[in-house]
């Protein structure tokens, strides 16, 4: 299978500069090492009508390509299924029917790290689990042997952070991100993944979980956000922020994509033009500030 990176949005509503920047690094990062570039949609929760249509028209409007069709993970359901089967025959799951509330007020186990799951529900006995599954339905977490991971990420160095018994499947049936993400990285062939790095914090207990199905973890780069001037992650709240926006007071896809190459140290122009400058190494290591500064925006 050969090797790939990819960009993979949730079809909640229109990509943001911040969104748009990401997929464009992902891209330089795949294309600069001879890797295909992916696309997976991740419709898991939060879909609405008509957005994954935006997204990928606002991708191709500012040069974003990709290698293969389109995966979907509401298509993918048999694959998670099997991977938590795995799991539950070698006794990794167990039951949960904490709410989070529960969880939240729940005091945490000796020496867990803070936020950690707290175990709560990981020695109930079969009666215990009986009387809880009259009550609600249960989300299945991992059972995990240790309480952190390390990986090694290209912009960060080693990271190490929380493992806990997270939630492998939620207790309205869907599958969690956590594990989903985990079987479709491996299932497509993707060995590099770039993200955001609001996202490092979860990458431990993916990269745990890959080993733990006999996966391997991909490399990984989490690359700064775009903030507003507030520092605050750029969001549709901040003004014209996505392509159909700007475009709505005079802005083009081609200035935006010139803008997020720009930022980047990057020359303005066709991402091809841009991959031949484009050094990994020589990234801007803090977050870009989104201004909508008129001249800014439409100075040539």
């Amino acid at each position: 299978m050969t090797s790939a990176g990819r960009f993979a949005p949730s079809p909640s509503g229109e990509l943001h500069v911040g969104n748009l920047r990401t997929a464009i690094l992902a891209w330089l990062f795949a294309k600069s090492t001879g890797r295909d570039f992916l696309l997976r949609v991740e419709d898991l929760d939060r879909a609405r009508s008509g957005a994954e249509a935006e997204q990928l028209r606002d991708l191709q409007a500012i040069g974003v390509s990709w290698d293969a069709a389109v995966v979907r993970q509401t298509e993918r359901g048999a694959l998670y299924a099997q991977a938590i089967d795995r799991l539950a025959v070698e006794g990794r799951t167990y039951e949960c029917f904490c709410t989070r509330r529960e969880i939240q007020e729940a005091p945490s186990a000796p020496h867990s790290p803070q936020g950690a799951y707290p175990g709560t529900c990981r020695m109930l006995s079969d009666a215990e689990r009986e009387i809880r599954r009259a009550s609600r339905p249960a989300s299945i977490r991992l059972r995990s042997d240790v309480t952190e991971w390390a990986v090694e990420d290209q912009l960060h160095g080693k990271y190490v952070g929380v493992v806990d018994d997270f939630v492998l499947r939620r207790n309205d049936g869907v599958t969690a991100y956590n594990l989903a993400v985990v079987v479709d990285d491996a299932a497509q062939g993707i060995d590099q993944v770039v993200r955001g790095d609001d996202l490092l914090p979860s990458t431990p207990r993916q990269a745990y979980l890959a080993t733990l199905l006999g996966l391997q973890a991909p490399k990984y780069a989490h690359v700064p956000l775009v903030v507003n001037h507030d520092g605050v992650r750029l969001a549709k709240r901040d003004g014209a922020v996505t392509l159909g926006d700007l475009a709505a007071v005079g802005v083009p896809a081609e200035r935006v994509r010139d803008l997020i190459l720009e930022s980047l140290g990057l020359p303005a122009g066709t991402l091809a033009e841009a991959l031949l400058d484009f050094d990994p190494a020589s990234l801007p290591k803090e977050p870009w500030v989104w201004t909508t500064s008129s001249s800014r925006l439409t100075s040539q």
